[in-house]
């Protein structure tokens, strides 16, 4: 996770496709009990997409208008809430490229991005297998240069390695504490904790 700089000291990066779970004490609404996978981590910055925050919409709110996801009888697919950034903008995950084209592989099995048009055919074609192999997101999770290796240095996140299961797995609180606990022996009951230890 730690690589050399140019003057020789050390800062913290982190590789597309690891799991960020926000640190027990985050209490930041958008992110508290929150997994993020991250997208992209460079000198300029990084960004990365909520996998556990669903939203109250649906497919047929956000694509009232598209002949294949707003027409009548068209699966009612969850629409998640990828970060508080850019909630005007979709989000692609999925591990199906043979249905999907156009996505970037960013870890084993998990592809950002794809063409709108495959996903629709797909979600209405299958909608039981889809809800286990795609997710739709609004908006999106960015840090400006060096943020993020500040929040990692306070352990504000937690890096896990990635793993699709748990990209496209159970929503909620449940993910955050599967991806803790998947850290190992560094996290060793942080899992339990609740965000704020004045909860207690």
């Amino acid at each position: 996770m730690a690589a050399d700089d140019s003057t020789g000291g050390l800062h913290l990066r982190v590789q597309e496709g690891t799991l960020l779970a926000a640190g027990p004490d985050m209490l930041d609404p958008n992110f508290m009990h929150r997994v993020v996978l991250l997208c992209r981590h460079t000198e300029e910055g990084a960004y990365g997409l909520v996998v556990n925050r669903p939203s109250e919409l649906s497919t047929r709110d956000v694509f009232a208008a598209h002949p294949v996801l707003g027409a009548q009888g068209a699966p009612d697919f969850p629409v998640f809430i990828g970060g508080p950034v850019g909630l005007d903008t979709l989000q692609v995950l999925h591990r199906v490229p043979a249905h999907i084209d156009g996505g970037l592989e960013i870890a084993a099995g998990i592809h950002v991005g794809g063409d709108l048009e495959q996903v629709a055919r797909y979600l209405t074609a299958e909608p039981a297998a889809a809800r286990a192999n795609l997710r739709l997101a609004l908006g999106y999770s960015g840090w400006a240069g060096g943020q993020l290796e500040a929040e990692l240095a306070q352990s504000a996140w937690l890096p896990a390695p990635p793993d699709a299961e748990l990209v496209f797995g159970a929503d909620g609180d449940s993910v955050w504490r599967r991806v803790v606990r998947s850290i190992g022996e560094s996290a060793e009951g942080l899992a339990e904790q609740p965000p704020d230890p004045e909860w207690n």
